[in-house]
């Protein structure tokens, strides 16, 4: 079986995969300064708790955008799967062709969602993931990876909100049922979520313009897509699994190369 990781800087997503299903997935918070054998122990636990060996899992890869986890998770991978690790990055074959200034900046995720999304969607494509950053991916009809934009995440923005300024509390973030709000708390979670489908609309629609791609399929993935999906029109499929999948096809282009 594959375990396909998913390192963000806020969470880290697991993916157990027999072949071709996911028939297991995890969400762990993202932790810098665990052990291999922290992480090791704590992935085991997930699996007796569903019944898994973690035995079974005879191969890895592992897509990080936290740079400083990476030993540790390549540690455990080895330790605890026996499996020299697959990690995307230079020399890893994806099938795409990314445009970007310098493809080296391209964050690992973006490029596993970008596979993902034109293996299973087609192009023109975007592809919004809310994520601790929230990133808009295009991708044309020729499989090739244009770039994109970066914005500060939900999550990141009102928690600065709550930092900066001294009589605004931290709020829940959960969606409000009107922008003409009658407290502050209900006021915050309107400007912050309310504010963030009118900045997906814009961004989505300069896109498709810049594409000339009016009927461009839009993706939305990562954990807060639903919540920003609900009230926007501009999203066509919530795919919560786009990564993981990526990470799949990526591994069979890359198996046996280690």
């Amino acid at each position: 079986m594959l375990l396909a990781v998913d390192v963000g800087n806020t969470n880290i997503v697991l993916g157990l995969f027999k072949e071709d299903e996911l028939i297991q997935n995890w969400r762990i918070s993202t932790d810098k300064s665990k052990t291999a054998d922290e992480i090791g122990m704590l992935i085991n636990q997930l699996f007796a708790y569903n019944h898994l060996d973690l035995s079974m899992v005879t191969d890895v890869i592992i897509s990080s955008v936290v740079p400083s986890i990476m030993y540790s998770l390549q540690h455990m991978a080895s330790k605890y799967c026996g499996s020299e690790a697959i990690v995307i990055g230079p020399g890893i074959k994806t099938g795409i062709n990314v445009k970007y200034d310098n493809p080296k900046q391209v964050g690992a995720d973006r490029i596993v969602n970008a596979v993902a999304g034109f293996k299973k969607y087609g192009g023109p494509l975007i592809i919004v993931d809310f994520g601790t950053a929230t990133t808009f991916c295009a991708i044309n009809e020729k499989n090739e990876y244009l770039g994109g934009t970066i914005a500060p995440g939900i999550k990141i923005s009102s928690d600065a909100l709550y930092q900066n300024a001294a009589k605004l509390t931290k709020v829940e973030l959960v969606k409000p049922d009107r922008v003409i709000c009658k407290n502050t708390n209900e006021s915050i979670q309107s400007g912050v979520i309310l504010g963030y489908v009118g900045l997906v609309e814009y961004i989505v629609k300069r896109m498709k313009k810049e594409l000339n791609a009016p009927d461009a399929k839009v993706i939305a993935t990562g954990g807060l897509a639903y919540m920003i999906s609900e009230e926007s029109e501009c999203i066509d499929v919530i795919d919560r699994m786009l990564t993981l999948e990526g990470l799949l096809y990526i591994y069979k282009m890359n198996k046996g190369k280690k």
